[in-house]
C-alpha cells in the first residue's frame, strides 16, 4: 500500500500539473488512487497510472526514491506536504500552495507565530541596524523571523533573530542544498544548527534562477502573519512581497525613511498606500492583536472547555473550522493552537480538510 509521503511525492512530480491546479484538485478530496485518476487531466493521469501499475517502468519512481533517500540521510531533513503533521496551515490559505517542501533544520520553528522581514540587498548602515533591531526584538518577544536568505536586509534579519536565541525560517529560491548566495555559507550553517529552519519547493541541486524568487516571496509572506519592509527602492522585489502579503490578507508594515534616501522610497510608497507605519516593536504587536505572543496586546478570555475536555477539540465538529477562527474562539495564541492541533492530529482525533480542521 502506498504511504502518505509516497502519495504526496507522486502527486508533486506529476507532469503538466502546477501547484494551483493540484490544490484545486486536492480541494475535491478525491479518494486514492481511483478518485485521483478520475479527476486528473490526461497527461498526469497516465503518468500516475503507469507508476501505480508498473513502478519499475515509471520515471516517477526514481524521483520518489531519490527524495526518500535524501530525507533518510540526516535526522534534520524533512519532506513536508499538505496533511503532514508539521505542515504550516497558513500555506493552505494560498491559491497555489507548494505540493511539497524540502526542509532542513528544526520544525519547531513553525510553532511560533511568524513575521516576515524583507528589504533591499543594498541597505544603508541605518537599514542594517533597523533590520537587526526589529528582528532581535521580534525574536525576543517570541515571534519567528521569516525571510529569504538574500544579501542585505534578509540576511541581517536572520542573523539577529539567531543572535537573540530566537527562531528564524529562511525560504530559498533554489534547491535546499544550494548555498546561494555563496557569502551566506556561515548563515546556512547557523540556521541549520541553531534552531532555524530552511525551506524550498525546489529539489536538491536546483540552481538559483531569477524566475524562482517572486514565487519564493509568496511563501515568505504566506508563512507569516505580516511583512515588515525595511528599505526598498521604488522597483524592488520587497514591494512584490508587500503586494503578495496584502493579497493574502496579511498585515503590511513599513519603516519610514529619509526623503533623500533612494532605498526608502519604496517604503514611503507603501505608507501612502495604507501600510502601517512602524517606529517600534509595539506598533507591530498591537496591530497583530490576538496573534501576538506574550508581551503584545492582551488576548480575549479563553473559551471555557467542558469538564475534562479540550478547548480546541470542543470547538471542532464535522464541518471545517479555519485556524484563525479557532484562535479567535479559544482565545489561545497561534503557537499554542498549531501545536495542540498537531498533537490532536497525531492522536487521530482531528484532521485537516479543505477549509480548516475537523473532528475525527
Amino acid at each position: 500500500m502506498t504511504g502518505a509521503l509516497e502519495t504526496a511525492l507522486a502527486l508533486a512530480h506529476l507532469p503538466g500539473l502546477g501547484p494551483r491546479r493540484l490544490a484545486e484538485l486536492r480541494g475535491q478530496a478525491p479518494d486514492w488512487p481511483q478518485g485521483w485518476l478520475a479527476v486528473l487531466p490526461a497527461a498526469p493521469r497516465d503518468a500516475l497510472r503507469l507508476w501505480l501499475d508498473h513502478p519499475s517502468r515509471s520515471p516517477l519512481s526514481a524521483r520518489i526514491e531519490g527524495a526518500l533517500e535524501w530525507q533518510a540521510a540526516a535526522s534534520d531533513r524533512h519532506l513536508l506536504y499538505p496533511g503532514h503533521a508539521a505542515w504550516p496551515a497558513l500555506l493552505d490559505e494560498l491559491p497555489d500552495p507548494p505540493p511539497l517542501l524540502w526542509a532542513v533544520g528544526d520544525l519547531a520553528a513553525f510553532a511560533a507565530p511568524g513575521l516576515a522581514i524583507v528589504g533591499t540587498r543594498r541597505p544603508t548602515r541605518e537599514g542594517l541596524g533597523n533590520a537587526a533591531r526589529f528582528a532581535g526584538e521580534l525574536a525576543t518577544a517570541g515571534l519567528c523571523v521569516i525571510s529569504g536568505m538574500a544579501l542585505g536586509i534578509d540576511g541581517r534579519a536572520h542573523q539577529a533573530a539567531l543572535d537573540a536565541r530566537g527562531r528564524s525560517i529562511g525560504v530559498l529560491g533554489c534547491g535546499i542544498d544550494v548555498n546561494y548566495p555563496a557569502r551566506h555559507a556561515g548563515l546556512y550553517r547557523r540556521m541549520r544548527g541553531e534552531g532555524g529552519l530552511l525551506l524550498s519547493e525546489h529539489a536538491p541541486g536546483t540552481r538559483a534562477n531569477p524566475a524562482f524568487f517572486p514565487r519564493r516571496n509568496r511563501l515568505i509572506t504566506g508563512l507569516s502573519l505580516g511583512v515588515l519592509v525595511i528599505e526598498a527602492a521604488e522597483r524592488s522585489g520587497s514591494l512584490i512581497s508587500a503586494r503578495l502579503a496584502a493579497e493574502q490578507n496579511r498585515d503590511v508594515f513599513a519603516l519610514p525613511g529619509s526623503l533623500d534616501n533612494p532605498q526608502a522610497r519604496g517604503c514611503l510608497s507603501l505608507l501612502k498606500q495604507g501600510a502601517t507605519l512602524v517606529s517600534e516593536l509595539d506598533d507591530i504587536l498591537l496591530e497583530l492583536g490576538h496573534w501576538a505572543p506574550a508581551g503584545g496586546s492582551p488576548a480575549a478570555e479563553p473559551a471555557p472547555a467542558a469538564p475534562g475536555g479540550d478547548v480546541l477539540l470542543d470547538l471542532l465538529s464535522s464541518s471545517p473550522t479555519p485556524l484563525d477562527l479557532l484562535i479567535e474562539l479559544s482565545g489561545k495564541d497561534f503557537g499554542f493552537c498549531q501545536q495542540r492541533l498537531l498533537e490532536l492530529e497525531l492522536e487521530g482525533r482531528v484532521t485537516q480538510a479543505p477549509g480548516g480542521w475537523v473532528r475525527c
